[in-house]
């Protein structure tokens, strides 16, 4: 197990620098100069070119990169260059707020998600199973932006039960998180529910029912333990995609969250903020599947790793 995760680390590495060229060249390519907006409208040719040249942007662009890589190496993403800050330290005033809505977005999403997967399994083809998946499929294909708007317009302005947005405080996070959950239960339920009904067919099961196992045990016991391995891979992949930063859900409720922070760098141009916002979600991405991947060899003991 131990060479396995040393090994996994390893590849991170040339992943991670892959992440940071493709990045690099993509956001350098994007048109608009930062220098423009730093120094302002009405700043001189001058002025401009010297901003340029305190920010290092008339030096090449495989330079700049090197320059780059090899201050992350020192751990060291940069200085950005709205606020003059460090990188990371943007980075980790707003992850909180981040990993915050992910673990209530994921508690909800596998809480809706597998009830009504297995709802739906244990009565195939029935009123049950086909309502259950008719409301799925309304999860999968309704924009978060505008499922995040009628919330806000029912919860917050016809009924002023809760806040519109915001992030200093629990009540704050619980549209963004309803919103999030709920999305993404759809395609949790319909994963369980196929995952379900590919196991519960199997000889072994049919023995444990035959033996006289409550059906009960037998869903929960035997079926959805045996069927975990996918399930637990849509959740790992679900969690690591919010970690980066719910960005829609995070701009409509204006949440100081990492996603709206990747918007804001963006449109402001700021080269730095952007590419260590992208390394680090790429970062944790690659964490998490490594854990998913752990968690595999708990749920089924025929695995193991070498």
């Amino acid at each position: 197990m131990l060479s396995y995760v040393v090994k996994r680390v390893l590849q991170m590495i040339p992943t991670l620098l892959g992440v940071s060229l493709l990045c690099f060249i993509i956001i350098h390519s994007v048109p608009g100069d930062p220098a423009h907006l730093i120094a302002g409208v009405d700043a001189t040719d001058e002025q401009v070119q010297s901003v340029r040249e305190q920010l290092g942007l008339d030096r090449p662009l495989m330079e700049q990169y090197f320059s780059y890589v090899s201050n992350l190496a020192k751990g060291d993403l940069g200085e950005s260059m709205q606020s003059e800050r460090p990188v990371l330290e943007e980075i980790m005033t707003r992850f909180p707020n981040t990993i915050l809505l992910t673990v209530f977005s994921v508690v909800i999403m596998v809480i809706v998600g597998l009830f009504a997967g297995i709802l739906s399994a244990t009565k195939p083809n029935s009123i049950r199973d086909n309502v259950t998946m008719m409301f799925s499929l309304f999860g999968i294909s309704m924009p978060v932006f505008w499922f995040g708007t009628m919330l806000i317009l029912l919860f917050s302005y016809y009924w002023p039960l809760l806040p519109s947005g915001g992030s200093s405080g629990f009540q704050h996070f619980i549209l963004p998180s309803v919103v999030l959950g709920l999305s993404s239960s759809g395609v949790l339920a319909r994963l369980t529910r196929s995952s379900i009904l590919e196991v519960i067919h199997q000889d072994f099961i049919r023995t444990a029912r035959a033996k006289g196992v409550k059906e009960r045990l037998v869903v929960y016991k035997h079926t959805l333990k045996n069927a975990l391995i996918p399930i637990i891979t849509i959740i790992g992949l679900e969690f690591g995609t919010l970690l980066g930063g719910a960005v829609l859900t995070e701009t409509v409720f204006s949440m100081n969250g990492l996603g709206r922070f990747i918007i804001q760098s963006i449109q402001f141009r700021d080269y730095p903020a952007v590419q260590g916002c992208i390394l680090f979600v790429a970062t944790m991405f690659v964490v998490v599947n490594l854990v998913v991947d752990l968690c595999y060899s708990a749920v089924d003991p025929r695995i193991r790793y070498e």
